[in-house]
């Protein structure tokens, strides 16, 4: 329970707390976040499943690939911060797979249709071309992304109204055209607006710890007159309620 602790209590135990890797366990009891209906882990488990090759990229901690029962008998990760890349490794390689420290914007180290499966959940940036190239004939690429304006009423609150060409970034319909100019076919293109809540103001200030790219001059010092603000609201009122936006692509590779 974090009712009744002081402002300075619940900030503390944010700042505190790790955010390495991709586990938002922290979270229980003080936020919440509506789930997509399509249930991106258990999809991607499916193709997993049935494939013989398969890459993850951006794979954070590698929590959501390790969720999977059963992998395929080639699975690479991709990873760029460093913390991550322990993490990742001393999850996955116990489960066969191979992590590799790869920096987000480089072109993927692998050669030509080396996979029949690339898959990525959250990733900071789609390199189209480079999973074309990866990808075999007839291979799927599988992914859940941010949507447009996600998060934005924390967002605005601590940098104020953003232009529209910033709320319309991570534009599905870009997302597809920019697929289909790397010559893949889109299969597959589902939104979601999901209701967020934050109970305390600690929630706040992990969550901006943790998805550094919301707030990206975020510290308590900066935005201390606003956290508290902030604060005495969720005391008075309830909790913060902003809207998180994702969207599901599967998109295929001809086969010629």
């Amino acid at each position: 329970m974090t009712r009744g602790r002081t402002f300075e209590e619940l900030v503390k135990e944010a700042v505190d707390a790790s955010v390495d890797g991709w586990d938002f366990s922290w979270f229980d009891g003080r936020a919440t976040e509506e789930r997509p209906s399509w249930g991106y882990a258990r999809s991607m488990a499916e193709r997993l499943a049935h494939a013989s090759a398969a890459l993850d990229i951006q794979t954070g901690g590698g929590e959501v690939l390790a969720s999977a029962p059963a992998l395929p008998p080639l699975t690479v990760a991709t990873e760029g911060w460093p913390p991550n890349v322990a993490r990742a490794t001393a999850l996955l390689h116990p489960r066969g797979a191979v992590v590799v420290a790869s920096p987000e914007e480089a072109p993927l180290p692998f050669g030509d249709a080396a996979f029949d499966l690339v898959t990525s959940r959250h990733p900071v940036r789609t390199y189209w071309r480079e999973i074309a190239r990866v990808l075999r004939p007839g291979g799927t690429y599988f992914s859940q992304q941010v949507g447009p304006a996600s998060a934005f009423e924390v967002v605005e609150y601590f940098l104020g109204p953003q232009p529209s060409g910033v709320r319309s970034a991570r534009d599905p319909g870009r997302a597809e055209a920019d697929a289909e100019a790397a010559g893949l076919e889109v299969t597959g293109l589902q939104e979601a607006r999901l209701r967020m809540e934050f109970h305390d103001i600690g929630a706040v200030v992990h969550f901006l710890r943790k998805v550094i790219w919301m707030v990206p001059d975020f510290t308590v010092e900066r935005y201390e007159s606003r956290l508290r603000s902030l604060h005495e609201r969720i005391e008075s009122d309830g909790p913060f309620v902003a809207h998180s936006t994702r969207f599901l692509i599967e998109a295929r590779k001809p086969r010629g």
